[in-house]
């Protein structure tokens, strides 16, 4: 596979490290990143990516930023989950999207448009970070795609080391 190449990569401000870490609470309650922490902002095939001791911990798609699954496995949510049957584990973990007959469970809070990770039935440990697309009432019992695969393990984000 390719080396990962992040350009025009600079260090955040104290404020915008703070601003940040509200965008990632605001997405997953337990979340956050200390003000303190030295946090690289890039550019990677138009994806932003933010890096910090020499991971990739979060990264934005269009305007949201969604944490990486490197900083979910350091600190699992304990909400805004989507949980697959054994399944469909090597489906997700190959990028492809969440359908209905592979959800065993779910937060029943969740809402079409929520930021979600993925987790495996047996292990509960995370596989994805998706979309939501219907609500979650719909997910368990629901047929068709029902959340947006965005970042999974084993991607390019996952394997970055720099």
């Amino acid at each position: 596979m390719p080396d990962l190449r992040i350009r025009r990569r600079s260090r955040l401000r104290r404020k915008e490290v703070e601003a940040l870490s509200g965008a990632l609470t605001h997405a997953f309650s337990s979340i956050a990143i200390s003000g303190d922490l030295a946090v690289d902002y890039g550019d990677y095939d138009k994806t932003d990516v933010y890096i910090s001791q020499g991971r990739i911990i979060a990264f934005k798609q269009g305007d949201r930023a969604f944490p990486s699954l490197r900083l979910i496995v350091s600190n699992p949510p304990a909400s805004h989950f989507l949980t697959v049957d054994m399944g469909a584990v090597r489906f997700v973990c190959n990028g492809a999207d969440v359908m209905g007959p592979g959800v065993v469970g779910a937060d029943a809070d969740l809402k079409p448009g929520d930021a979600v990770w993925i987790r495996d039935e047996k292990n509960l440990k995370p596989l994805a970070v998706a979309i939501a697309l219907v609500p979650a009432s719909e997910m368990v019992r629901g047929r068709g795609k029902v959340a947006q695969n965005l970042h999974f393990v084993g991607d390019r984000l996952w394997s970055y080391e720099g």
